[in-house]
């Protein structure tokens, strides 16, 4: 796996496929056309939706086919890798601590991790954990060196990585996305409770509001427990599509390891908005952005590990989006109780699907 793959784990063509038939009634569907259409058009053999309305009613769709060698249906509601999803609720995590009293956003990383931060421009007495959360701290991405070695890695590992390269600008200074600053989130995390991050996300946020479909891997699990999608990855534009289900996602850690469904990620953050998860201040904080367009697109701002867009049809959707060898995530959830999420069975490496998987969203949540 290539390190171009490899960096993809925040923001993510494939060749054509043939679209599967479907039936004049599934067709007439808005959300329905739009799956089709990024089987059709953008080559990706699956693509999965789950679309809540304001009344609390879900409706799940499907297109494509769940695996190229048997030709077996989609799953609906199959469970994905989730990528940088991963990171809200790291961030969550993070900001319950916060309201715990135990975290402070604006206290310096070296308060938590002594010595730990240090490098060419970079030391950890002079960032905060909230430029850490947004993306303002100046820390170089470490997927961008890791390479073709698939394999498990720690978390100090992969910021060791990072280390060794010269800040990207000064904390505060400026906006780059790099999921340097979720490892370390992570590990104040870890610091501070004294247990494994899974175990905090498990009990802080997945069994809290029930997300029964939702995990976060064992060191070496590569697999994915329940019935899903497999993923597949082009390693060059003219190649063949390569089966790369079953992978060590210990890269991507607190910035993209989590695996979850479409409908789950509906109730996360529809549970999240809803003041759930965090209290009022906490939630205030989360949702204070800054401009993001470079990586998210048109008018996209980031908070707190959240993204919002604008929506054509008026308002906002808050959410975050993923990308990880095999799939793409997409969607997000209103403060009126819509929400919507899109996977595809692909990772996405040009701008221009990752728009059209957008505007998929965008129709789920106009409709």
């Amino acid at each position: 796996m290539s390190a171009a793959v490899v960096v993809a784990v925040g923001v993510m063509t494939l060749g054509a496929l043939a679209p599967p038939s479907v039936s004049a009634a599934a067709s007439a569907d808005a959300v329905q056309r739009s799956l089709n259409g990024l089987v059709r058009d953008e080559g990706v053999p699956a693509a999965l939706a789950s679309v809540q309305g304001r009344d609390g009613r879900t409706r799940t769709y499907t297109a494509g086919v769940g695996d190229l060698t048997t030709g077996s249906k989609v799953p609906r509601d199959g469970q994905v890798r989730i990528g940088s999803n991963t990171k809200a609720f790291t961030a969550v995590v993070v900001l319950q601590l916060v309201g715990e009293g135990k975290i402070g956003l604006d206290t310096m990383v070296d308060t938590y991790l002594p010595g730990l931060v240090r490098g060419d421009g970079i030391d950890g007495n002079h960032i905060t954990v909230r430029e850490l959360l947004q993306h303002t701290s100046g820390l170089p991405d470490y997927t961008n060196y890791l390479g073709d070695d698939v394999r498990y890695y720690a978390p100090r590992e992969l910021l060791d990585t990072a280390l060794r390269h010269p800040a990207d600008f000064a904390p505060g200074k400026s906006w780059k996305y790099s999921n340097t600053n979720y490892v370390l989130a992570g590990l104040i995390v870890q610091k501070v409770t004294g247990r494994p991050l899974a175990e905090e996300m498990d009990r802080r946020i997945i069994k809290r509001i029930g997300l029964r479909h939702t995990y976060f891997p064992a060191p070496g699990d590569a697999n994915i427990r329940e019935p899903h999608p497999h993923g597949y990855l082009r390693d060059a534009a003219d190649g063949p599509l390569r089966d790369i289900t079953e992978i060590d996602p210990s890269w991507g850690w607190a910035a993209g390891q989590l695996i979850s469904t479409d409908s789950d990620l509906n109730r996360f953050f529809t549970a999240l908005l809803a003041g759930r998860l965090l209290p009022a201040a906490q939630l205030a904080q989360m949702r204070t952005t800054v401009p993001a367009e470079a990586t998210f697109g048109p008018g996209a701002r980031y908070g707190l590990g959240l993204v919002s867009r604008p929506l054509p049809c008026g308002g906002l959707s808050w959410g975050h989006g993923g990308s990880f060898p095999g799939y793409e995530t997409r969607g997000g959830a209103t403060d009126d109780g819509r929400a919507a999420h899109i996977a595809v069975s692909a990772q996405l490496t040009d701008e221009a699907p990752r728009r059209n998987l957008e505007r998929a969203v965008d129709t789920a949540l106009c409709r």
